[in-house]
């Protein structure tokens, strides 16, 4: 389970709102049973939020917008197999997690 990696969201019922999440996590963690999580969100799309807080990602064709400011861990064994990974855009995920953390 690679930090970045893309996955289905495991709670089904919320999937046509947030249909992937996004391992935060580092790999310096990985024995850990649980992941860090951000949604990859549909709602959002057409709100006014900073493009450095949330920016958007396409993940299976679909415009997708990163919400870092909704962390959550998850159970790693609830995550499956990655559909993809954003591991080209980490300069743009960590720009938006310092935006959450320290207003920057």
């Amino acid at each position: 389970m690679a930090q970045y990696d893309v996955y289905l969201n495991p709670i089904v019922g919320a999937r046509g709102v947030v249909p992937y999440v996004v391992n935060l996590q580092s790999d310096l963690i990985s024995q850990l049973p649980s992941r860090l999580v951000a949604p990859l969100s549909r709602v959002g799309l057409n709100h006014k939020l900073p493009t450095n807080l949330s920016p958007s990602f396409v993940i299976e064709g679909e415009s997708l917008l990163f919400m870092p400011h909704e962390s959550a861990p998850l159970g790693e064994r609830s995550l499956g197999k990655p559909v993809t990974s954003l591991v080209a855009f980490s300069s743009q995920i960590l720009s938006a997690l310092d935006a959450v953390t320290s207003g920057f």
